[in-house]
């Protein structure tokens, strides 16, 4: 029951067939507390790590979450980031774009919430929302106002793709590490979930109408999806396509990613040179005679 992310990292250069990707795997763990004691392991290791990120302020990390809805992005980010220090994590939700942000290319509105140096940023869909509903639903592109001659709908997408590319190449050589997860849901799976939320009124409210339509697109959705994942995984900003029907299980696999990514870091704090050691120990020195 060891977790192993490499199982289950995008390959790159290669196409996504999510048909043959498992939304369910065996479990890993025996019972609740032996989640709850793996999963408190994991974060308890992150948190170090999240120290040594900030006193370095070197690198910064970037984790984005995509999914269908109900598949758990909202609960992962709660169960795996809990242990993390707020001040150095910040977490940002794209919602349809404001009509300032309609006016700038596709990419401004995540730029804007990039994670600074020796912090963690946490984007609950991000950026790949424009290639994927803006696929499924085209209708989305013509409130974008991109020139004519950029909306052949047979290069837009990969022109796209190049760009996001581009953008996460550009980041990895700044600093910034890009991780990428799919919460993988089979599609009853989301519909036993839906049917939850009715059934619980405490749960109303992330249930509407507009849910029940989306599913309608379905295929739509899983094809935008493989070919996102094919194109845009790579070695410095991978995908890891998540088994999502057990939420423990996908926040055990999360939250071991999460910390592999940290640790494959060259991070140290900072070192103290011989002349600092003497300063401190001078100040030492002042503050220890200042005792009553």
């Amino acid at each position: 029951m060891k977790v192993n992310p490499a199982d289950f990292k995008a390959p790159q250069g290669e196409s996504c067939d999510l048909s043959q990707r498992p939304t369910a795997v065996a479990p890993l763990y025996t019972s609740k507390a032996h989640y709850k004691q793996k999963l408190k392991k994991q974060i308890g290791k992150m948190s170090d790590l999240q120290r040594m990120l900030y006193a370095a302020n070197e690198h910064s990390v970037l984790i984005i979450f995509q999914a269908m809805d109900a598949a758990g992005k909202d609960s992962s980010i709660r169960h795996v980031m809990s242990g993390i220090n707020p001040q150095g994590c910040q977490v940002h939700s794209f919602k349809h774009p404001s009509q300032n942000e309609l006016e700038h290319d596709f990419l401004w509105r995540s730029n804007l919430a990039l994670p600074e140096r020796g912090r963690i940023g946490i984007f609950n869909r991000s950026y790949y929302e424009e290639v994927l509903i803006a696929r499924v639903h085209p209708e989305i592109l013509h409130s974008q106002h991109i020139p004519d001659e950029a909306m052949h709908k047979e290069h837009i997408w990969r022109e796209r793709f190049r760009s996001i590319n581009d953008l996460e190449q550009h980041l990895n050589r700044n600093g910034t590490r890009v991780i990428k997860f799919f919460l993988h849901l089979s599609k009853e799976e989301q519909r036993k979930r839906f049917l939850a939320r009715i059934d619980n009124p405490d749960k109303n409210w992330k249930f509407s109408d507009a849910d029940i339509q989306e599913r309608e697109f379905w295929p739509q959705y899983m094809h935008a999806y493989e070919d996102c994942i094919g194109s845009t995984t790579s070695n410095e900003a991978p995908w890891y396509v998540i088994p999502a029907d057990d939420k423990r299980n996908a926040r055990l696999i999360i939250a071991k990613t999460i910390v592999e990514t940290f640790e494959s870091l060259d991070m140290h704090y900072p070192e103290v040179d011989e002349q600092r050691k003497q300063e401190l120990q001078r100040m030492r020195g002042l503050l220890a005679a200042q005792a009553k």
